[in-house]
């Protein structure tokens, strides 16, 4: 029997009607859209919800999360609040004392903010936890400091360079110190983690995931745990895994049931930890670091290895790349790809970059005619941009100027979807909107619906939902729609604002919330009908 819901006296942001207040939904549908007088004599035996003024829109999308370790760093210690070397160590000793067995998962320093300008060594951290084994990823996860005794276990299994240094592991030794500390997790911490991580997102109107899934990340047993936990987020999987033939490509699908072979496939690393791979050094090296222009994990043959293999197949593909080298492997990958298969072949399976930090407008052309989306993260420059941040720090101002450059892809026309990279950074969406709307580059910022639509109509098509009314708030549209309280709304905004929070009314655009110092708070989260949070 079909049951409907009528919510009435509120805001719905929809573009087929801005100025509705009330909305009904049947069996999981947006079903009509209007005012609250047309509701109540349309739908007299529905189930009325009062919204009290409350705001309606389309539910979000993450187009980028690592659930295990966003879980793990919600119910576990997060460094992102250290505000120094000597605080993170504090922190770090609390936490050993407070929980004295079993392995120590930490997450999130981030040594370009602190006095010191000094990362944690490992004698710093085995006089803070002693003889125990302890992996404290960097705020990026592209290195980690790491204690003695893992490192003593992480060698156990293979001899691997850096491994018996003071400084932060990089590369294939952070791979294993990795593995080796979420070996030593329990099925239990890893559940609860999982959980806590998507009841967060629930709780702050995001209906669907995209997981950045591989074997050097979580692993497969990881990725099949997620799978198997059933939540009301929805988790759409990418596996980061290359490969080089189009049986390779089916096989892998079929045997991990991704979406794509997409995601974090590492290009490169990242520049916080100095192994994003770059045309020129990085400006602030230390003495020790071998590699001055950064890390590269693939060769352009590699990379245009899987994209031929995943083309064939009929595979989303996609690549972690964030510097400027890195950036150009992947684009003389794909112009040999699109010479054989064609610009529509290559287009219609969505092709995937994730970050894509520091593009030119040669490139942004190319990558918009190709058809290829990049899954980006606002927060990265709302947390690391200006003149005085990280990016300028590791690559001058003059580099860091041109870092995440949002605006300049928009107009390109290369399909946008906006995420957190979650535990990088935070999940909330209205922080990843007013990030893109209020970029510290001049220039780079986007508009207030643009970024709106990113994070929501947008994410979706990235994973492959492309019927034009899903993310959106229109009759036939799935019901998957958070109910916000929001302090104000500003009507008199001009349309090509970017600062501010609406559209002229006479355009016909539903207006957004001002983004201030208060983001808007979630009442409920609905996805497909069906209530997950509140």
């Amino acid at each position: 029997m079909s049951t409907t819901t009528l919510l009435l006296n509120g805001r719905v942001h929809s573009p087929s009607m801005p100025d509705a207040t009330a909305m009904a939904v049947r069996d999981g549908i947006v079903a009509w859209l209007g005012s609250d007088d047309v509701g109540r004599s349309q739908f007299p035996d529905a189930e009325v919800t009062d919204l009290a003024g409350a705001f309606v829109a389309p539910a979000f999308v993450d187009s980028h999360v690592h659930t295990t370790a966003t879980g793990l760093t919600l119910s576990g210690l997060d460094l992102r609040r250290a505000t120094s070397l000597r605080h993170c160590l504090d922190l770090l000793g609390a936490y050993a004392r407070s929980r004295p067995d079993g392995v120590i998962w930490a997450h999130g320093w981030d040594e370009s903010g602190w006095p010191e300008r000094r990362a944690p060594s490992t004698a710093d951290v085995d006089a803070a936890v002693g003889d125990r084994p302890a992996y404290l990823a960097r705020v990026d996860v592209h290195s980690a400091a790491a204690s003695t005794a893992l490192r003593r276990q992480a060698t156990g299994l293979t001899e691997t360079s850096g491994m018996h240094d003071q400084a932060p592991l990089t590369s294939e030794a952070h791979h294993l110190a990795r593995r080796v500390a979420r070996d030593g997790l329990t099925v239990q911490q890893r559940r609860a983690a999982r959980r806590a991580a998507l009841d967060a997102a629930a709780a702050i109107g995001i209906v669907a995931v995209h997981e950045c899934a591989g074997p050097e990340i979580g692993g497969l047993v990881d990725w099949q745990e997620l799978q198997a936990l059933g939540h009301g987020v929805e988790v759409v999987g990418y596996w980061g895994e290359q490969v080089s033939s189009a049986a390779q490509a089916r096989e892998l699908i079929e045997t991990t049931h991704a979406r794509g072979l997409a995601g974090d496939l590492f290009v490169d690393g990242a520049l916080g930890s100095r192994t994003a791979w770059l045309h020129e050094p990085y400006i602030d090296l230390p003495e020790c670091c071998p590699t001055p222009t950064g890390n590269s994990y693939l060769s352009v043959d590699a990379i245009t290895a899987h994209l031929s293999a995943c083309t064939e197949a009929g595979v989303t593909a996609g690549f972690h790349v964030i510097g400027d080298a890195a950036i150009s492997a992947v684009i003389a990958a794909l112009e040999a790809v699109v010479s054989r298969f064609g610009q529509v072949a290559v287009a219609r399976l969505g092709h995937r970059l994730e970050h894509l930090e520091m593009v030119t407008d040669e490139q942004a052309a190319k990558l918009g005619s190709w058809g290829v989306i990049a899954s980006v993260q606002p927060s990265f420059d709302a947390l690391w941009g200006g003149e005085t941040g990280m990016y300028a720090q590791r690559l001058g101002v003059e580099r860091a100027r041109r870092m995440n450059p949002f605006a300049l892809l928009a107009s390109q026309g290369v399909p946008l979807a906006f995420g957190s990279d979650a535990p990088v950074t935070d999940m909330n969406p209205w922080a990843t909107i007013r990030a893109a709307t209020g970029h510290r580059s001049p220039g780079s910022a986007i508009s207030a619906r643009a970024a709106f639509m990113s994070a929501t109509r947008g994410a979706w098509r990235a994973g492959g939902v492309r019927d034009g009314v899903t993310g959106t708030l229109v009759p036939g549209a799935p019901a998957s729609y958070a109910i916000w309280e929001a302090d104000e709304f500003d009507v008199s905004a001009p349309a090509d604002a970017v600062q501010r929070w609406s559209t002229d009314p006479r355009s016909r655009v539903p207006v957004l919330p001002r983004l201030d110092d208060r983001l808007p708070r979630c009442r409920q989260t609905v996805h497909r009908g069906v209530t997950i949070h509140g």
